[in-house]
């Protein structure tokens, strides 16, 4: 009795590790709660590490050694899948040296006001960002850092989307501000991104196009979290998300998108990994290396900010900067840098 159970116990601990290790075949990377232990694979694998090591210990007391010795083997193929797909991944690369046609994304959920206007424009100049996407910014800080980098020598030019525009001192999650530099052109917002009629559901995305038509469009995102009872509205996001990367559109996506790569698999077109985009970490070198929460190791957090683009660019570059953590927001900058595709 006690072997047949063991045997149960064994086959539903593989199932699990199966699920969460590769999700995509399973179609379940989208589905509660897979969708949010998928998110932590770095925990993940620590997890299935620690657990070999507790049944390899357990083996030795011979009556446990079958099912020890059986769940130790398939927690260490759960801890081996999960660390090749984040080595994949990449656990750190740096920025190269600029070119004259390069230009630098930068995206930060800066949780409001909580990093303050000075660190955030002191933190762009100093990665030489062109384009910075600023979830959670409200119009005024935004502005207070185009401020700032203006006088550090680097004017911007602001954008932003704000939803229920009529309640005064609303949360800044209700708005995303995208900076442009001067550089790239004059830019707007399209009208169905600032009235919502095309845009994330819940908290607001900025879309931004030339004016002159020259140039990529530009995309500052804020998904919903994937919390149980908002699933619907994630999916939902993640799918305006992928329709703003169709087939030969010039686009630069950044931002918050609430999903890792495992999150966006249902959603990839042609040899992208949302809609027609790519990823930028990803390509890169720092595609595992996590964003959120700060007050958790970058290596065992979860990469959910993005800087995507579509085949009219190559990423040449990326980094996470891990030491702003203690500056106010829960969320790491992410910078990445992007060279034209001739």
């Amino acid at each position: 009795m006690l072997r047949l159970l063991g045997i149960i116990v064994t086959v539903l601990f593989a199932i699990a590790t199966a699920i969460v290790s590769w999700p995509q075949f399973f179609r379940l990377e989208q589905v509660t709660p897979v969708a949010q232990i998928v998110s932590m694979r770095g925990v993940l694998v620590v997890a299935f590490a620690a657990l070999t090591l507790l049944f390899l210990l357990l083996a030795l007391a011979r009556p446990m050694r079958g099912f020890a010795m059986s769940v130790a083997l398939v927690a260490g193929i759960g801890a081996i899948a999960g660390g090749v797909t984040l080595g994949m991944r990449g656990y750190g690369e740096s920025l190269p040296p600029e070119t004259e046609s390069s230009v630098r994304v930068m995206t930060w959920n800066t949780a409001g006001d909580a990093t303050g206007a000075y660190q955030i424009a002191q933190s762009a100049v100093a990665m030489d960002a062109d384009i910075i996407a600023l979830p959670e910014t409200a119009q005024t800080v935004g502005e207070d850092v185009a401020v700032e980098m203006r006088e550090l020598g680097r004017p911007m030019w602001v954008h932003h989307v704000q939803y229920n525009k009529d309640i005064e001192r609303g949360p800044q999650s209700w708005v995303t501000t995208i900076l442009i530099s001067p550089d790239l052109g004059d830019y707007a917002v399209i009208g169905s991104s600032d009235d919502g009629t095309s845009n994330t559901g819940m908290l607001p995305s900025a879309v931004v196009m030339p004016v002159d038509g020259t140039g990529p469009t530009v995309v500052a995102v804020h998904a919903i979290a994937p919390r149980p009872a908002y699933m619907d509205s994630w999916q939902q996001d993640l799918r305006w998300i992928a329709d703003q990367c169709p087939q030969d559109l010039n686009v630069i996506i950044a931002g918050d998108f609430n999903a890792t790569l495992d999150h966006m698999s249902p959603l990839a077109a042609g040899s992208g990994q949302l809609g027609y985009c790519h990823d930028a970490a990803a390509a890169t070198g720092n595609g595992a290396v996590g964003t959120w929460p700060t007050d958790v190791p970058s290596l065992l957090s979860t990469p959910i900010d993005h800087v995507m683009h579509s085949d009219h660019w190559r990423a040449t570059g990326s980094v996470v900067l891990t030491t702003l953590d203690g500056t106010g927001s829960d969320h790491r900058p992410l910078i990445v840098q992007l060279e034209p595709v001739d």
